[in-house]
């Protein structure tokens, strides 16, 4: 099309084509398809956004090791792992046991049934360090607990079946983890942990244990050690000293310690137990409280300090020492030596943050599991 133009009487040249009304169409086409590119241009950056929130947000992988039944804090601890899940904010990809009582294993998978997560595998030490002393075998009292004469909390798995070797169970679900996503939240002996260490390649992985672990495992979040002026042999450590020396010396991914002080100074509150848990009629995790030590009594958090800091990390809730390493000497003290470049650290808290921690480990607690609703 051959487009005309002539003088204005001012002497300015004018497309006689583009008429005022052409114009104004023209220049609102334009402004729509800026409009356009603009709102695909924000959708863009919007969808890479929640792509990052969405991957910020994955469940955090968790393989919980615990020595229980010698105390109650491994089974509040479970309970508030459990929680966690229930929020879509862990997966507990296995529990491996490292103390010898075939109640142990049988307690956690009844609470697994019960808690609404009856798929969670369960490893168990062959041969591991003698634990006895307890107060009471409160795993058996809830196993064995009854209601109009039968069992109140029946699990998955009955009485005279065994379970997996729990280093076995680590290779297998270790192998199937997307690399530096697993945090091992460690609430007993060292003993599967250095067994794991020390494993060879085999028919599940030709990884050995210790490149196994380098390569699954992002952080090692463990009960164990005492750090302050009083210094003590702390019960998680004496009871496998060489095995705490080993993962100490070799575990290659970091380790945060949470020492026998900090859990010492947060008593979960025996009023809790007797009052926040009448919506359930009969609650395993009361019965295991209740069958622990004569009530009413309130106890030490150890073991639920290392499960929420792999959740929470350092959320406000603690202190932190600077890097360095932890060694166990032949007696079972712990030691830490401070490294700019080393790969442990271990937590202390404030009288404020011990406060906050105790409403913290209450409120969680006590909700009501997601399948209980």
């Amino acid at each position: 099309m051959k487009i005309s133009v002539h003088k204005t009487p001012k002497g300015k040249f004018k497309n006689k084509l583009i008429e005022k009304p052409v114009l104004r169409s023209v220049l609102s086409l334009w402004f729509q398809v800026m409009v356009v590119v603009f709102a695909v241009s924000c959708k863009s950056e919007s969808t890479e956004k929640e792509v990052v929130k969405s991957n910020e947000s994955e469940p955090i992988k968790v393989i919980f090791e615990t020595d229980m039944g010698n105390d109650i804090d491994d089974a509040l601890a479970l309970d508030m792992l459990y929680k966690f899940a229930d929020q879509n904010k862990m997966e507990i990809v296995a529990i491996n046991v490292n103390k010898n009582n075939k109640y142990a294993p049988l307690f956690i998978d009844l609470m697994n049934n019960w808690y609404g997560h009856p798929d969670i595998p369960i490893g168990t030490v062959t041969n591991g360090a003698d634990s006895g002393g307890e107060a009471r075998n409160f795993t058996q009292a809830a196993w064995e607990h009854q209601v109009d004469g039968k069992q109140a909390f029946p699990g998955t798995v009955p009485e005279s079946n065994e379970f997996p070797d729990a280093v076995d169970l680590y290779r297998e679900v270790l192998t199937k983890q997307a690399d530096n996503t697993v945090t091992v939240v460690s609430v007993g002996f060292s003993t599967n942990l250095a067994r794991l260490l020390e494993s060879s390649s085999d028919d599940i992985s030709e990884l050995s244990g210790k490149d196994l672990v380098k390569e699954k495992v992002k952080l090692l979040s463990i009960m164990a050690g005492n750090f302050n002026e009083n210094r003590m042999v702390e019960y998680n450590v004496k009871i496998d000293i060489k095995s705490a020396q080993k993962v100490f010396e070799d575990w290659p991914t970091p380790i945060v310690a949470s020492p026998w002080e900090l859990g010492h100074q947060i008593k979960y509150p025996a009023s809790s137990i007797e009052n926040d848990f009448k919506w359930a009629g009969d609650h395993p995790l009361v019965v295991a409280y209740e069958n622990y030590l004569e009530m009413p009594y309130d106890r030490p958090t150890w073991d639920l300090t290392s499960a929420i800091y792999a959740l929470e990390g350092g959320r406000d809730f603690f202190t932190s020492s600077k890097n360095g390493q932890i060694s166990v000497d032949d007696e079972g003290y712990t030691n830490f030596l401070e490294m700019p470049n080393g790969k442990h650290r271990y937590l202390k808290v404030t009288p404020e943050q011990a406060t906050a921690l105790k409403k913290e480990f209450v409120n969680i607690i006590t909700k009501k599991p997601r399948n209980r609703d």
